[in-house]
Formats: structure tokens, C-alpha cells, sequence
């Protein structure tokens, strides 16, 4: 008896492996800040109706995120992640926290427009100030509760620029956050759930590099394997253009051709004839 249900342990053993080796690659593909700009939110909207696109972050404190919050009942299937900020990288448009957190504010009331040290921006980055976990917690939580108000079916947090991953502490915050706030993925949990990260393969500065990048990511990508590609659509247009910071001046082009990418139709074909499987989070 006991040699038959060691036997049967193998066989569902070697039966798993199998599967997940000759199964379809999945792929999320996740667009992000939606809510820093008119044109940026047009932009991922269009890719989720249009295009390839699973899972949509959205950044609360963010000037257009009344607008988005608007837009996101046309698409009430779509996957929509919290993109917590702790940042307001732009130098035209600006945002501030929603709470009342004295360590994550600049002198004139906004966040910094870094998280980490910035040549281009010295001294304003969340880290070269004396920010408070206490603080971040508050502000946390203010998008987190404005966010479910507003958009009941959150799947999933993230962090704008890195700031979740910001020390352990942080770490520990998020996670603790997620369990109180019944989240079940966040930007540390994805490697238990067995996502890895992929970007594009080779430069891709142009539209055209850009096109031939992807296409190269998504001819790499192993059967049985989960994989997370995130990446920024936007509109080349006189709104975005006059949105930059000092180091990532060709917002609007750059941003131009992942909107091209995600709606172009050989990408469509591509990822139907490889098999690649696209999930949004909530299907982890």
C-alpha cells in the first residue's frame, strides 16, 4: 500500500512538471500612471480596449485621477492595481500627498520628485530627507481608502518609482498593508507567485527599436513560465510634450510608441501564434 501511494506521489509529480513545461507561457501586461495626465489616461485606455494590455496602475493623489476613476467603469473587467507614490517626478505638473505627512513634503507642499538621490535634482528625493515610516504609512493608507472608495475591485499594489521597496521597513509596511486591506499581491510577494519580471530585448529608444525589442521579448518567453512587462502608454501630444523632468525630456514620443506597440496587430498575431497567454493579477 504504501509502495502504490509513493508510486501515485510520482506519477502526479513528474504529471505536474510536464504540464508546467509544455504549458503556455502567461503574460501581464501592465500599464502605468494612469492619472498623471488627460492624454496618459486615453492612452492606457485605449490599450486595454484596443490592444494588449491586462492590468492598469493607477496613482491616486494624481491630478487626473478623478478622470480615470471615470474612465475605468467602461472597462469593468480590467485588472487595476494601486500605483502607491511617495514622488512627483514632473517638473510642469505637480501633486501632493493626500495626507498630512510633513517628512514626504517639499518646501512649496509637493512630494519630491525623486525617491532615491538624483543628480539632476539634489536634495530632493524622499530618502536624502528626514521621511518619517509613520508618515508613509498615513499616506499609504489615504490612497489605499480613496482608491477602494473609488474603485471597489483593486486586485493588487505597486510602487511608483520603487518607493515600496524603499528599506525593509517599508517592505514589511506594504505587506502588512495587503493583508490588512485583503490584497493578495504587491511588488515583493510576486516572486512567491512565481512572476518574473521581463522587459524589452535590445534597445529601444525608437519606435522602431522599440517594436523590434518586444517582438524579441515575446519570442523569448519559456512555456509553463508567468512573466510581468510593465511599460508607460501616452499620446504625442502638445499636453504630454510639455511634460518632462531633466534626464527624460521625450516623454511624449517615448510614450507614443508603447501605445503603438500594444495596438499593433502583429504583436496581436505574434502573442496568438506563440500561445502566450495574457492574465492580469488576479489570475496569479
Amino acid at each position: 500500500m504504501k509502495r502504490t501511494i509513493l508510486l501515485l506521489c510520482a506519477l502526479l509529480t513528474a504529471a505536474y512538471f510536464s504540464n508546467a513545461q509544455t504549458s503556455s507561457p502567461r503574460l501581464i501586461i501592465r500599464g502605468d500612471d494612469m492619472g498623471y495626465s488627460h492624454a496618459g489616461n486615453e492612452a492606457i485606455l485605449k490599450c486595454y480596449k484596443e490592444g494588449i494590455e491586462k492590468s492598469i496602475e493607477v496613482l491616486v493623489p494624481s491630478p487626473w485621477f478623478p478622470e480615470a476613476v471615470m474612465m475605468l467603469t467602461q472597462i469593468p473587467d480590467a485588472d487595476i492595481g494601486i500605483h502607491l507614490t511617495l514622488t512627483s517626478e514632473w517638473d510642469n505638473v505637480k501633486w501632493r500627498p493626500l495626507s498630512d505627512c510633513p517628512s514626504l513634503r517639499d518646501a512649496d507642499g509637493y512630494f519630491y520628485p525623486m525617491v532615491r538621490p538624483n543628480k539632476n535634482y539634489p536634495k530632493q528625493s524622499v530618502v536624502e530627507n528626514d521621511w518619517k515610516l509613520a508618515d508613509i504609512e498615513k499616506e499609504f493608507r489615504a490612497q489605499i481608502e480613496l482608491a477602494m472608495k473609488k474603485i471597489p475591485r483593486i486586485s493588487h499594489f505597486s510602487g511608483h518609482m520603487g518607493c515600496t521597496t524603499l528599506n525593509d521597513d517599508v517592505i514589511a509596511l506594504v505587506r502588512k498593508l495587503a493583508q490588512e486591506y485583503h490584497i493578495k499581491h504587491y511588488d515583493t510577494s510576486l516572486r512567491e507567485a512565481g512572476v518574473t519580471y521581463t522587459s524589452y530585448v535590445g534597445a529601444h529608444a525608437t519606435p522602431e527599436e522599440k517594436l523590434m525589442s518586444f517582438t524579441k521579448m515575446l519570442e523569448s518567453l519559456e512555456p509553463g513560465k508567468t512573466y510581468l512587462f510593465v511599460d508607460h502608454p501616452g499620446l504625442n501630444t502638445p499636453e504630454i510634450q510639455a511634460i518632462h523632468h531633466i534626464g527624460y525630456e521625450n516623454v511624449a514620443t517615448d510614450r507614443q510608441g508603447v501605445t503603438d506597440i500594444w495596438t499593433n496587430p502583429r504583436m496581436k498575431q505574434l502573442i496568438k501564434d506563440k500561445g502566450i497567454q495574457l492574465i492580469g493579477y488576479s489570475q496569479l
